[in-house]
């Protein structure tokens, strides 16, 4: 395992959180500077012991890092690489966990990030609940972690990164920003919609009776509306294209169940349970 002497972390909410105390539970950082934009949010993520210092301005806290990680929202994560690439040291590696990536690392693939380097990830983990309250170090023990290198990208580079989210328990997995944003539109931001949808469906009055069921299908909806605007904008292309599939199959299960159909009913659910079930196998 590579010790880090100093990592900097742009947005200490749940991911960067969690990144800070597993970084600093597997002793893998000497450092791990909190930045962010409110003192209460860096004064919470320092009480959770998942950073070593904090500060709200990002130029001095990244003037040391060798490795800087953007955790702030998909709309900002442009903006945030390119003003840590400003005032980081020589050869500093800058990675992101944005929920997209396409539109983020077209806007930096070959473009001049002065002394640093870019390379997208996004890991695969997290929940409904914010916040550096909400941090856990073992958040990315066993989930998936992708990252999106370019023909840019130096393989050293690569390496440090693998190694960084290993280390942290990942399983690491390599792609383009294209394959990422059309696979987790179908795998993560769909389902963030229909969720919501199905909360926002259901009447008021009824919620009292909401079961099992109703709870753990909406449990995602409970997310940030503003970082999910983002999300839902940044990948509109491929979202639509899942939602179109997603309205086909709902249109399906209408017919049968408007017609009667007991037989293409039980047919329909039996290959969405054949789909959820090779998940579990």
């Amino acid at each position: 395992m590579k010790q880090w002497d100093t990592v900097a972390i742009v947005g200490v909410g749940l991911i960067g959180g969690s990144i800070g105390l597993g970084l600093r539970e597997r002793g893998l950082a000497r450092r791990v500077v909190g930045i962010g934009r409110r003192e209460s949010t860096l004064k919470a993520a320092r009480q959770a012991g998942a950073v070593t210092s904090t500060t709200l301005d990002l130029a001095k806290g990244v003037s040391n890092a060798e490795l800087v990680v953007i955790c702030t929202p998909v709309g900002r994560i442009v903006t945030d690489v390119r003003a840590a690439s400003e005032a980081c040291p020589q050869d500093c590696l800058i990675t992101d966990a944005g929920s997209t990536k396409a539109e983020i690392v077209s806007a930096l693939e070959g473009k001049s990030l002065g002394r640093a380097r870019f390379i997208g990830s996004h890991p695969l983990a997290g929940s409904e609940k914010s916040g550096p309250t909400a941090a856990v170090g073992d958040l990315f023990l066993g989930k998936t972690v992708i990252v999106t290198p370019t023909r840019a990208t130096r393989k050293q580079d690569y390496t440090a990164l693998f190694a960084f989210w290993t280390d942290l328990g990942a399983n690491v997995v390599s792609m383009s920003a294209a394959a990422h944003d059309r696979i987790l539109a179908a795998t993560s931001h769909l389902p963030h919609l229909a969720a919501s949808a199905l909360a926002a469906a259901t009447p008021a009055a009824d919620l009292e009776f909401a079961a099992g069921g109703w709870l753990d299908t909406t449990r995602i909806a409970a997310g940030d509306p503003e970082l999910w605007q983002q999300i839902f904008l940044a990948n509109q292309t491929h979202i639509l294209s899942a939602l179109g599939r997603y309205e086909k199959s709902l249109a399906a299960l209408r017919r049968a169940l408007e017609r009667g159909d007991g037989k293409k009913l039980k047919e329909l659910l039996l290959q969405a349970k054949r789909r959820r079930d090779a998940l579990a196998s």
